[in-house]
């Protein structure tokens, strides 16, 4: 007679205990509450460099974000408002007003063809003249604290810090700006990042802000974002009506940027660099970066330089893990989202 194992006993008990409580766990998973999306605010300087295209996207990939407002800002603000609105009906999130920034000059930039045309009185949603005010208007009346995802130069974040400063206690910034201790591409020195160097001022004013919570990416992480190779592919090869809008935007602002016209590979086969994507990733996680508090002084040339006598907020100042962003941001974009919000 073999004698029992009580080893083995002890094993094939537990087995089928965890057997039998499978399907009340499982129960229990598809009943928990899912984690209701983050209110964001996007300001924009759209038409400019690509890659707020690419962000604008993003955002409206990602289920934990839900966009309430867009906003563009610097410069010719109609124009950026044009690309806002033709982007947002392919998306069928018309239900998203746009903002237009304060207007400060007439000029056109590498994406006016695709928006050339477009009447925005004629824009399904709502087109809200005086963006600033409305920026105030939807964080000061939300229940809840809005992230305000900041990728473009910020003269309409000062002036509604100026208007109505209570707004930084209800807002929490994901930003893009500054240049820690690389450049851009990487380079080895800090150098004047464009978001900073267009407008110090403004740039000063935000940085100095008190917001409910702030982070931002300097070019340390967000300038070492390119897609390329099969990565890359997914998305230009994708039917999404979505991406194939970027995709379009992309191929008519590359011949317009000469660095980018001199090489064949740029819309064939990568990406420009994405630096406002992270942005969008941070209103949602920081799981791939390591940050780091530190006070900064911005300088009238547009530098950002720590100083310890500065606010201090959250910088992503190195990656954990870029080639497991690259992977999630393509995913994020190539996936549909499955439920619009209304």
């Amino acid at each position: 007679m073999i004698g029992r194992n009580p080893t083995r006993y002890r094993v094939t008990a537990a087995i089928l205990a965890l057997a039998l409580l499978s399907p009340v766990v499982s129960r229990a998973a598809a009943v928990r509450p899912a984690r209701p999306p983050v209110p964001v605010i996007l300001d924009t300087d759209i038409g400019d460099d690509i890659d707020d295209t690419w962000a604008l996207v993003l955002a409206l990939k990602s289920p934990e974000l839900d966009v309430k407002l867009v906003v563009t800002d610097f410069g010719n603000t109609e124009y950026r408002a044009k690309i806002v609105a033709r982007l947002l009906e392919i998306a069928g999130r018309t239900d998203i007003p746009i903002g237009i920034g304060i207007r400060e000059n007439d000029a056109e930039g590498p994406q006016s063809e695709w928006g050339r045309g477009y009447d925005l009185s004629k824009y399904p949603g709502r087109i809200l003249k005086d963006g600033v005010q409305a920026l105030i208007d939807t964080a000061m009346s939300s229940s809840e604290p809005v992230t305000l995802v900041a990728i473009g130069p910020p003269p309409n974040l000062r002036a509604a810090l100026e208007r109505e400063p209570r707004i930084a206690g209800k807002l929490r910034l994901a930003g893009m700006y500054g240049s820690l201790r690389r450049g851009y591409s990487g380079k080895p020195k800090p150098e004047p990042e464009w978001n900073v160097r267009a407008n110090p001022a403004a740039a000063r004013a935000l940085l100095e802000a008190p917001w409910a919570e702030a982070i931002s990416t300097p070019l340390d992480t967000c300038g070492l974002v390119r897609l390329k190779g099969e990565r890359y592919a997914r998305v230009r090869d994708s039917k999404d009506p979505l991406l194939r809008a970027l995709i379009e935007n992309y191929r008519l602002w590359c011949p317009r940027r000469d660095w980018c016209a001199k090489d064949a590979e740029y819309v064939t086969r990568k990406s420009s660099t994405l630096f406002d994507t992270v942005a969008v990733y941070l209103a949602i996680s920081r799981d791939l970066v390591r940050t780091e508090d530190l006070g900064v002084r911005v300088t009238d040339d547009g530098m950002t330089v720590p100083d310890p006598a500065a606010r201090a907020l959250t910088w992503a100042t190195e990656w954990r893990d870029l080639d497991a962003f690259e992977e999630w941001l393509v995913a994020r974009l190539t996936t549909p989202r499955a439920v619009a919000r209304r």
